[in-house]
């Protein structure tokens, strides 16, 4: 059964909606442990991602390559030592792993002959690596003399340095005011103005992503109020009850259940025709909305939806 269980504030269901603001809240929770940096400094890499995971990233941090294979009994030995000696640096390199079984055209390009190898990617170049299984204390120190290099090359390129964590980022654009209002609006929950105030925003601005956003939270919002979600589930029992899946729906997103409301209208579009057919993809279409572009539940609940329709 479906948890409609409801954030504690209107804002808060809108940014969970939305998960943009969530998703960069989250971002900065895990980057204030060593345990979470750790886990954030070991990626998987494939033929798709090594261009943002490895080249991209390495040039801000050195990036450790892992190309290993499940057959390899050296890379079960190496991968783990790897994986201590990186995360321990607490964000300063990354670990890319990458199976070479599964994308081969990476272990090509880079002309790998046996493994394990391992390679130091920096400012998009292969700087130094080994072929064999070390023990912690060499790889230590092979690591060591990894990021002394490093340390040499900002101090002889000090603007190529990143900004340490925790600097001050340069301050942005000013807010547009029509934001500004939605969200002071949105905040003593006003909803009537939030949407005024994110469709004037929309009227100057139809692509700003934000007020998209927020004008989609806000519907969102308004439909579901007053809405007991213990009649929705008892609704739910009648299959013919469009408007309760759409509720359903509704309530899934404000749970933070976003793949389950997707799921459930484009399973109303595969059973229904006509104007009910309609009504339920153009109610899918206003719930993508509250979502940011790049969230990935958009691109997979699209392709599902295309499949539906045709």
């Amino acid at each position: 059964m479906a948890d409609f269980s409801r954030p504690g504030s209107l804002y808060g269901a809108i940014d969970l909606g939305a998960r943009k603001q969530a998703l960069e809240a989250q971002a900065r929770r895990e980057a204030a442990g060593p345990q979470a940096a750790s886990s954030a400094s070991i990626v998987d890499v494939t033929e798709e991602t090594f261009t943002t995971d490895v080249i991209d990233r390495s040039m801000r941090v050195p990036v450790v390559l892992d190309l290993w294979s499940p057959r390899a009994p050296g890379s079960a030995q190496l991968s783990p030592v790897l994986e201590k000696v990186v995360g321990d640096l607490g964000g300063r390199a990354v670990l890319a792993k990458v199976n070479v079984d599964a994308s081969p055209q990476i272990a090509q390009a880079l002309r790998v002959q046996a493994v394990p190898t391992v390679l130091a990617i920096f400012q998009g170049q292969a700087v130094t690596g080994f072929q064999q299984v070390l023990p912690e204390q060499e790889v230590r120190r092979w690591l060591d003399e990894l990021m002394n290099a490093v340390e040499q090359f900002y101090q002889a390129n000090p603007d190529a340095r990143p900004p340490a964590a925790g600097d001050q980022e340069p301050a942005g654009p000013p807010a547009d005011p029509d934001l500004v209002a939605a969200e002071q609006a949105v905040e003593r929950g006003d909803l009537d103005a939030a949407a005024e105030a994110y469709q004037r925003l929309l009227a100057r601005a139809p692509g700003n992503e934000d007020a998209k956003m927020g004008l989609a939270g806000v519907h969102l919002i308004k439909r579901t109020e007053g809405v007991d979600p213990a009649d929705v589930q008892r609704r739910l029992q009648d299959p013919a009850d469009l408007d309760a899946q759409l509720l359903a729906a509704d309530l899934e997103m404000l749970s933070g259940s976003i793949d389950e409301a997707f799921n459930r209208i484009i399973a109303v579009v595969k059973r229904t025709s006509g104007d009910e057919r309609d009504k339920a993809r153009r109610h899918l279409l206003g719930l993508f909305d509250a979502l940011p572009a790049e969230d990935p539940s958009l691109a997979k609940a699209r392709r599902a939806l295309a499949s539906a329709l045709f």
